[in-house]
């Protein structure tokens, strides 16, 4: 309604009349449509496409990052193949994925396009952008180094997903802190921490010691909602790959830990 009432008065004013007043109200009334709709659940066929979509860009600027200092070692290959043992793919799925790895470390792939595509189906859906590029960050990231050349297509990535610079190094410093907390035993019991490793845990959060409580518990609760199974699930994230947000929450949730602990 309210898309209505400004785009008919906006039309008015334009000096076009009742003609201006109607086709506003006409343009509001598209508006207030789309709003609406934003927040509607996806239709199985919406899924579907956003599932496929996001497969597709995953997989194939997988193999474009791995090409980018020119050649795909065998440490890439393996970490691909890590990951598509962790989202238990079928042997079906398995081999669109691999077709996808190779067509994106191809000479005549375009980033952009993809990246496009991408976009016009997942792109008002921020936790899936999110999501893409830290799966792209972790696995440049998984050998333990991430060379000028990666990081050089990681940050075209980010910039096509409307990333800013600033944000798009904070994901790196947060993503490379998190990973410090793969596996980590979560609860108490833990003893005194280092200073190395309670650093990171600020670092995985995006805060720092000088936050207060509050801060780190709101930012703590924003990566876990941003990660949670039922909301990308929701937002038509691929079931295979819950997998990965979920790890990535324990990952979250243990730094978080740490830093209550040595807060007490």
């Amino acid at each position: 309604m309210l898309g209505k009432i400004i785009g008919g008065i906006f039309g008015f004013m334009l000096g076009w009349g009742a003609f201006g007043a109607i086709l506003g109200i006409y343009i509001g009334h598209q508006f207030d449509r789309g709003v609406g709709g934003f927040s509607r659940p996806l239709t199985a066929a919406q899924q579907q496409l956003v599932q496929d979509s996001f497969f597709k860009t995953v997989f194939s600027l997988l193999g474009h990052v791995a090409k980018a200092d020119g050649r795909v070692s065998s440490n890439e290959i393996a970490q691909a193949e890590a990951l598509m043992n962790k989202m238990r793919l079928d042997s079906g799925s398995r081999r669109k994925a691999i077709e996808l790895f190779k067509a994106g470390s191809s000479s005549s792939f375009s980033i952009d396009n993809t990246l496009q595509e991408f976009m016009a189906v997942c792109g008002r859906y921020n936790n899936l952008k999110r999501q893409l590029l830290n799966y792209l960050i972790s696995l440049a990231m998984a050998d333990g180094t991430l060379d000028q050349s990666e990081q050089q297509v990681l940050k075209q990535v980010a910039q096509n997903l409307g990333f800013s610079a600033a944000l798009f190094e904070q994901l790196i410093q947060m993503i490379k802190a998190q990973s410090q907390f793969r596996g980590s035993h979560t609860g108490g019991g833990r003893g005194q921490p280092s200073k190395n490793q309670l650093a990171d845990a600020y670092k995985a959060l995006g805060v720092t010691a000088d936050d207060s409580d509050g801060n780190i518990k709101k930012a703590y609760r924003k990566l876990v909602s941003q990660n949670h199974p039922d909301k990308l699930i929701g937002q038509g994230m691929p079931e295979d790959m819950i997998n990965l947000a979920t790890e990535k929450t324990q990952e979250i949730q243990a730094a978080y830990e740490l830093i209550i602990e040595n807060r007490k």
